[in-house]
């Protein structure tokens, strides 16, 4: 959370300059892409004692936005699923379970977008906060019991820059935090929570209609 806080200061401190060629209330916009889900370095510890640890996917996305507002806008990010690999550890890092399991991470954003004409390149800066909501799906692990991740709901920040090289399009590049913890069950037994809480870095085309 701090990397995020940190990266929110310094976007805005950047943005101070006087905005310009607001995007109107009423615009709408697409963007399609991929992301690459970065999960954090330390993923938790069960109850059992094993500690996670999350390996990171790349997935292409597309996501609609719709200004409500001049500069202001609501955005829905939606990709195919993520597919991550997972490994149980002992306390001297011995590898002893692996698991697979997929997710759909479907966000919603309110965002401002900085319209700086100044900035090189007409460069336009955007920054956001929403809710994440996190659905998992195909569980397996090694021992072929039956694992249950638990549906996630958490916060999300968004950071980005459009570039444009035409009137209604550009080329984006932006990072995402979001908080994503599920509670794991083995056949019926609550094994403690795994926070995956990841960065997640993408690239996409951006369309404005």
């Amino acid at each position: 959370m701090m990397k995020l806080q940190s990266l929110v200061l310094a976007t805005a401190a950047a943005l101070t300059m006087t905005t310009a060629f607001a995007v109107p209330a009423g615009t709408w916009s697409v963007a399609a892409g991929a992301h690459y889900v970065d999960p954090k370095s330390d993923n938790g510890t069960l109850d059992n004692g094993l500690s996670v640890d999350v390996d990171g996917d790349v997935r292409p996305t597309i996501s609609g936005e719709y200004f409500i507002a001049n500069n202001v806008g609501v955005e829905l990010l939606a990709a195919l699923p993520f597919h991550h690999d997972f490994d149980l550890n002992s306390a001297d890092g011995t590898k002893v379970l692996t698991g697979k399991t997929q997710h759909l991470p479907p966000t919603l954003s309110v965002q401002y977008h900085f319209d700086n004409g100044s900035m090189p390149m007409n460069i336009k800066p955007f920054i956001g906060v929403g809710v994440n909501y996190t659905t998992f799906f195909k569980e397996r692990i090694s021992t072929g019991g039956d694992l249950d991740l638990d549906d996630s709901v958490g916060v999300a920040g968004h950071v980005g820059l459009d570039i444009p090289f035409a009137p209604t399009e550009a080329f984006r590049i932006d990072a995402r935090y979001m908080d994503i913890k599920t509670d794991a069950t083995l056949d019926g037994t609550n094994l403690g929570e795994i926070d995956i809480s990841p960065w997640v870095y993408g690239v996409a085309f951006v369309k404005q209609f």
